[in-house]
């Protein structure tokens, strides 16, 4: 199917990603991205009084996010726009993306802001009151480093998730670190002639705020803390879990960051487009869920649902991106799919770049989006897991470029 909803090409962006505790370290993640939504709206020439819809996601809470999109949109000059805020962990750019398809598709809006954001440097520490407890004592949990090392349900670490696929489907490390090798590969291709590939979407240099807003602090030239491996360096590292297969070199690091998409309905796409000749069409969504504690196997039926609502296959894409917290996720979709390792995640991957978790599907669709029209047009999907098991994924068709 085709959704009424389209992307004009060009309007959406991310900021650099900053490993945690880097250069975003100190910034509420809302007013953040909302300092970014103003800046890059006024580049693109895009006036905040078209909106009549705005979607939010993050999944690390910040001061005063519990006024969610109405308070980003105000800063950000759409003070008109409401809409709600959403958290579904790492698929929450996806799940966002696809809230505000939604609203277009019901007829209920005709230009929608779709903005994610997420800061896992200094993440709030929660205390749970209870003054029944013993001495009146509450609860308390470190919401990123508690939940990175336990899930509830299933009182395990996320890293137990990759272990217990990477035994059941006998993946292997250095079948791991030879991902590693290849995703790094292809991100120095996004670096290539002065970041060309990142100055497709992202503004380069880009000029950090000090947490006032008042002044640049530092200005960075991409993502920051980005690694870079060696095959000799990979093979003396030991996996984390004792017995296991996955190394910190197989698995990506926490991050900070924002980015956003703007979406409406055709005649509109076609006003705030770039370049109107190339149009962005939605295809197809599909959400999966897989067993306790495997959550590297959830992206492969959420792409096979969001293909099969598109009526085609995985032969039919002409390029694919996935979200791979670990180097197992994609060892697991090229073997399941028939889809060769090398023609997944070109010009880079939440592997390389950072996990900064909402924002991170937003990246990536932006840029599936950006190869495609590199690649004069054609389908894309984009595909990846999330906390508690679940997945998300998108499929679009980029035409006229």
């Amino acid at each position: 199917m085709t959704y009424k909803a389209e992307i004009p090409y060009g309007a959406y962006w991310s900021t650099p990603f900053a490993r945690w505790q880097g250069a975003f370290a100190n910034l509420n993640a809302l007013e953040f991205a909302a300092h970014v939504t103003k800046k890059e709206l006024a580049r693109r020439g895009i006036e905040p009084g078209v909106f009549d819809h705005g979607v939010l996601g993050f999944s690390v809470p910040q001061k005063h996010s519990f006024y969610g999109l109405p308070w980003l949109s105000g800063m950000a000059g759409v003070g008109q726009a409401g809409g709600p805020t959403l958290m579904q962990a790492c698929a929450t750019g996806v799940r966002v993306l696809l809230a505000g398809v939604q609203e277009i598709e019901c007829g209920l809006s005709e230009v929608a802001l779709t903005v994610t954001c997420d800061r896992t440097s200094n993440g709030p520490h929660l205390y749970y009151p209870n003054p029944r407890a013993p001495g009146g004592t509450g609860a308390h949990e470190d919401w990123v480093m508690d939940n990175f090392s336990f899930d509830p349900l299933g009182k395990h670490a996320m890293i137990r998730t990759a272990e217990n696929v990477a035994a059941k489907h006998k993946i292997s490390t250095a079948e791991q670190h030879a991902v590693v090798l290849k995703r790094e590969a292809q991100y120095r291709e996004a670096l290539a002639n002065d970041s060309a590939f990142h100055k497709r979407f992202m503004t380069l240099p880009f000029e950090v705020p000090d947490p006032a807003y008042r002044r640049t602090a530092t200005t960075i030239t991409g993502d920051e803390g980005v690694n870079y491996s060696t095959a000799e360096g990979l093979a003396k590292l030991r996996p984390v879990v004792e017995g296991g297969s996955v190394t910190f070199g197989g698995q990506t690091h926490p991050a900070d960051g924002n980015a956003a998409i703007v979406l409406a309905a055709p005649g509109r796409a076609r006003e705030l487009s770039k370049d109107p000749k190339i149009r962005v069409r939605l295809l197809g969504f599909g959400q999966s869920r897989a067993a306790l504690a495997y959550m590297p196997e959830a992206p492969i039926p959420a792409a096979q649902k969001a293909l099969a609502q598109a009526g085609l296959g995985f032969g039919d894409m002409d390029a694919i991106k996935t979200h791979n917290p670990f180097a197992v996720n994609d060892v697991l979709f090229s073997r399941s799919t028939g889809v060769p390792l090398e023609r997944v995640n070109n010009y880079g991957c939440s592997l390389v770049w950072g996990h900064p978790q909402a924002p991170m599907g937003t990246r990536g669709v932006i840029e599936l989006i950006e190869e495609l029209a590199l690649r004069g047009g054609g389908r894309g999907l984009f595909t990846g897991c999330a906390a508690g098991d679940t997945a998300m994924a998108v499929v679009l068709e980029v035409t006229g470029a």
